[in-house]
């Protein structure tokens, strides 16, 4: 922050000789005559003059040893209040949430947990669905966001960090409030013959593999199509448009108001639960660990 050569500078205005300056600081007078030099060099300043009887501050100096003292209290302050701020994210965590991904699992998973941490916050970074994107934002976690919680049963998710299920939602469709399905509570598979039904592409989640097989072998009066590997709006938006069926989760009910989201009777359903770093601190290590027991526990 500031020049510690100034604190050099203040101790020979203060007792107006380098010999006690120097007895001061515990350093040579020889120390204190080059400390003093390479100030007023660097200042381009004459700060001091230096007389037989001592030394005398100069105008400039006068100014400079004002201001000086100021500069170091302000430095000090800063300091404090940064170590401060290091302390308080050294106490936060930091949850990603987003329209498909919401931070609420989480907050009801804190409030069970957050006796065992007394000193924490939460801090909510939201991050968009962008199924182009979203690996990236996964490769973030232990940097921009100490947990993600939602659905995953991503391969390529997988690949990139850690998972805890914590439970399971169930499989559901959703339609728009025109399709003739819309007015059902509840629908049974049948009804879906002769539908398009919009589900990710094969390859990466093995319950939604799963999925596919069985409607493809055993149901195939349903035609799929597919979505890209991670839904976003944009594939809400585009069975809201066309008129499709789309595969979603009970949790994903309100994601788009043109939709409506019916239950199927079917078993299909999918784990959720917190995805954190591969190589995550000992604090986030702990709070899994937490959320682990208590999962047990229920």
């Amino acid at each position: 922050m500031y020049n510690p050569m100034l604190d050099t500078f203040i101790a020979v205005c203060d007792y107006g000789s380098f010999t006690k300056a120097a007895e001061h600081l515990y350093i040579s007078p020889t120390a204190v005559m080059k400390q003093m030099n390479a100030l007023e060099s660097h200042l381009n300043l004459k700060l001091i003059e230096r007389t037989p009887a001592g030394v005398h501050v100069t105008p400039a100096g006068d100014v400079i040893y004002r201001d000086a003292k100021f500069m170091i209290d302000y430095s000090k302050k800063s300091i404090a209040a940064a170590n401060a701020a290091t302390h308080t994210y050294d106490t936060t965590f930091c949850v990603g949430t987003s329209l498909l991904n919401p931070a609420k699992p989480f907050m009801d998973l804190w409030y069970r947990i957050n006796q065992s941490f007394p000193d924490y916050k939460l801090h909510l970074v939201p991050f968009e669905d962008n199924h182009k994107g979203i690996l990236s934002e996964i490769k973030k976690l232990g940097e921009k966001f100490d947990f993600l919680i939602g659905v995953c049963d991503s391969k390529a998710w997988l690949s990139l960090c850690r998972f805890l299920p914590l439970g399971r939602y169930k499989k559901m469709i959703a339609v728009s409030r025109e399709h003739p399905l819309a007015s059902k509570s509840r629908i049974d598979i049948q009804d879906l013959y002769g539908e398009t039904l919009m589900m990710v592409s094969a390859g990466d989640s093995g319950v939604n593999d799963f999925i596919r097989n069985d409607l493809q072998k055993n149901h195939p009066l349903i035609h799929i199509e597919d979505t890209p590997p991670f839904y976003d709006v944009s594939v809400f938006n585009r069975c809201a448009e066309t008129g499709n069926v789309l595969l979603t989760i009970e949790c994903w009910q309100e994601v788009h108001p043109g939709l409506i989201s019916i239950p199927v009777n079917w078993d299909y359903s999918i784990p959720y639960g917190l995805l954190y770093s591969l190589h995550a601190p000992e604090d986030v290590l702990r709070f899994v660990k937490a959320a682990e027991n208590l999962t047990h526990k229920a």
